[in-house]
Formats: structure tokens, sequence, C-alpha cells
């Protein structure tokens, strides 16, 4: 691989997934240097989420939960049998060597 040339097999929307399925409160901003974006792109992440359906936002105080629609199906014709649930299954649970 060349140098400075970085891939992953999943796209951002679904690193943003997992960051809040493990902490569901997770302020945005350290959803950004997890996923390593900004905070706005994770903010735009967030909106789309919202908009399809794929998440709820629900205020807590200050802060936002995000709440995870797990039956919610993938979008790209190769995944759409299969759903967010299954996908998350596939990420380390919190407090697991990553």
């Amino acid at each position: 691989m060349e140098a400075g040339h970085v891939w992953t097999f999943l796209t951002n929307h679904a690193h943003v997934l997992i960051c809040l399925s493990k902490d569901p409160s997770m302020r945005l901003r350290d959803v950004a240097e997890r996923v390593g974006i900004t905070e706005r792109a994770v903010q735009r992440i967030v909106h789309d989420l919202h908009e399809d359906g794929y998440i709820q936002v629900e205020k807590d105080g200050r802060r936002n939960h995000y709440v995870i629609d797990v039956r919610k199906k993938l979008r790209h014709p190769l995944e759409r049998e299969h759903s967010v649930g299954e996908l998350l299954t596939l990420a380390p649970r919190a407090g697991a060597a990553e």
C-alpha cells in the first residue's frame, strides 16, 4: 500500500453508528475524535441518520441521547437484506480490546 493512502471497510456513517451504539450519550466532539473526522462532519452524518429514521435524538438536559433503530435495513443494494443491528453485532463491545 502506498504511503499516506489509508482506507477502511466501513463508512464514516457506520463508524458514527458504532460509536453511538457503544455510548448513546457520547458527545459529537468525542465521536469526531474517535472516528477521525471533524465535528461538523459528524453533525452532518447524525442529521442524515436522523432524517432517514436510523436514529432518534432525545434531549437529556443539556446533552443528547441517541436511540438507534436496529431493525432498519442497510441502504446499499448488496447489503439491504441485513439490518443495522446485524452491522452493530460486528463491532466490538464497549470495554473490549479494539
